[in-house]
């Protein structure tokens, strides 16, 4: 007796879109209609205590370019805090997790438990590391200074007010690029580690030759999102320097504070938000195409 053919599953051509719906209904509920909505209020001089909301157009970007106007000095000060912040911590924060990345994912006892050492500081909140931060190096009563008997305003004069605040930042968050790391070393084939001690390469070969061609991709997403995550800084500077000395740690994101929820100026601080957004737009382009893989990398020198 013949066997009947395989019966096809028919499927209704909106099957994908019912498994999209929740995902997409919590997209547009939390991302696109706030960003539709805050793209609407840079558009308009927007108080909310106010019933009327005049439409200026593009009045509150113009006046961050305008050197006169107030809003100018305030926006582009945060504006090089925030720069001075990402320089300052993106390099540590990508290099100090890889080398910890390499040196977990060896083989020898005890390797799952300093995983999660290094890891455990980031399931802190921002308010508990500030705050902890803020009483360890207090120039008067802070740990650092009455244990070693120094006298340094950690806190309250720069630049140790920037080095404080990398350094916490450091301590704080690299686990996360760790265990990014760890994941993109064991996606290395081995065999590739053995043909090239075959060949007599050296321990810095193997890295530079082996070990960071195949982990492009993965320093691509983690230097993408530190920058991101740097240039986003607000907790930090505001819970252990208030922004000080003076305004010299007043991010960008302290100033849209100020300006929006401050000084009733949403319109503005809108405006402020997304000019900062299309910069880190440019500058994650910029990253991408900077260490994007031209031509397949040898091994030998």
């Amino acid at each position: 007796m013949a066997s009947s053919p395989p019966r096809i599953r028919r499927y209704a051509p909106w099957t994908p879109y019912a498994f999209m719906a929740p995902f997409l209904l919590i997209f547009l509920t939390f991302v696109g209609f706030p960003a539709v909505m805050g793209l609407w209020i840079s558009l308009h001089d927007w108080d909310y205590m106010l019933e009327a909301k005049p439409f200026v157009g593009f009045d509150n970007y113009l006046v961050l370019f305008d050197s006169s106007s107030a809003a100018f000095e305030m926006f582009w000060n945060g504006m090089r805090a925030t720069g001075i912040f990402t320089v300052a911590s993106v390099p540590f924060l990508v290099a100090i997790p890889l080398a910890l990345a390499v040196l977990l994912n060896r083989r020898f006892k005890g390797r799952t438990f300093f995983r999660a050492v290094f890891f455990m500081p980031y399931v802190l909140g921002v308010a508990v590391v500030g705050l902890l931060f803020r009483f360890i190096l207090d120039p008067n009563i802070g740990i650092v200074n009455g244990l070693t008997g120094w006298s340094i305003p950690w806190i309250t004069a720069q630049p140790w007010a920037w080095i404080s605040l990398v350094a916490m930042t450091v301590w704080w968050t690299l686990g996360f690029n760790t265990v990014i790391y760890i994941a993109g070393l064991q996606d290395i084939p081995t065999e590739l580690y053995d043909a090239a001690k075959v060949d007599g390469a050296s321990a810095w070969q193997q890295f530079r030759h082996v070990t960071l061609p195949g982990m492009r991709m993965v320093m691509i997403f983690v230097v993408t999102i530190t920058v991101l995550a740097s240039a986003n800084m607000f907790g930090q500077a505001d819970l252990v320097t208030n922004g000080g000395p003076g305004d010299s740690t007043r991010t960008a994101l302290m100033v849209f504070l100020d300006e929006g929820l401050g000084a009733f100026r949403m319109g503005s601080a809108a405006a402020m938000s997304y000019l900062l957004a299309v910069v880190l737009g440019l500058v994650s382009i910029i990253n991408v195409l900077a260490m994007r893989e031209r031509r397949r990398p040898k091994w030998r020198s």
